[in-house]
């Protein structure tokens, strides 16, 4: 199924099955990747949706398939709350994922976003070129020199990562990532910007529920309008796109 803004649609009959293609997604991309430049680094999404995959990658029979110890772990964005705060990503997957797996501490690379926002967005870049050994200019479209994947979800206002409708962030051309102050929620968000994303072997976006229909609808077949649907500024370069949604979330979408 392929749809105007999107390489590949896939639809799943219930929440479960998706969360299980997602994780067999997931495994996939480890071992390809690790084939071809020995890591895995992936970008993870906050938020429900991705809480579930990560327990079902923590658990059998998922977990003892993925080579931990050379996955390096990301963040497509972060709010800007202190590591314990309930509203941190990077506590929600540590405590669905991370901690559950035998992944090196090493490996975990939280955007900081108990720090300034702006400093730590800069930090996090400079972080992202040492791992990719790409100390100026854009990504580079090689093997051990980008995301692996990047994993995200959809807003119920089309946003994804933290590139919200209405933000500098979602035109970016140059930084990898960007401190902003998004008004509609009054906070400070850190966010991968399209520079690095689109730069990725594989972007999965991961939507599930009856909710999502209307927006994912919009997003998919709606005209190209990434100033208020963000989702649609994500359109890979050299790698693939893919949609996986439950039946739920896809109701909506035209039948072809």
């Amino acid at each position: 199924m392929t749809r105007r803004h999107a390489g590949k649609v896939e639809v799943f009959p219930t929440t479960d099955a998706l969360m299980q293609a997602a994780a067999g997604r997931f495994v996939r991309s480890a071992e390809e990747a690790i084939r071809a430049s020995g890591r895995f680094v992936v970008a993870l999404s906050g938020g429900s949706t991705p809480r579930a995959l990560y327990a079902l990658l923590a658990s059998a029979p998922y977990a003892p398939l993925v080579d931990w110890p050379r996955v390096l772990v990301f963040w497509g964005d972060e709010r800007c709350v202190p590591p314990g705060n309930p509203a941190s990503n990077y506590r929600m997957t540590r405590e669905a994922l991370l901690d559950r797996v035998p992944l090196p501490k090493a490996n975990v690379h939280r955007i900081r976003g108990e720090a300034d926002p702006v400093e730590a967005a800069g930090a996090y870049e400079g972080e992202l070129r040492r791992t990719f050994a790409t100390p100026e200019g854009p990504p580079r479209r090689t093997p051990g020199a980008r995301f692996d994947l990047v994993l995200l979800g959809l807003g119920d206002d089309g946003h994804t990562a933290s590139l919200f409708p209405g933000t500098a962030a979602v035109h970016e051309a140059t930084r990898w990532v960007v401190a902003h102050h998004v008004a509609a929620l009054s906070m400070w968000r850190i966010t991968l910007t399209p520079v690095v994303i689109n730069a990725a072997a594989e972007v999965v976006f991961l939507v599930s529920g009856q909710p999502k229909a209307a927006i994912l609808q919009r997003v998919l077949e709606g005209a190209p309008r990434p100033d208020t649907l963000p989702a649609q500024a994500i359109a890979p370069s050299d790698g693939q796109l893919r949609w996986l949604v439950d039946a739920a979330a896809a109701k909506k979408l035209s039948a072809s």
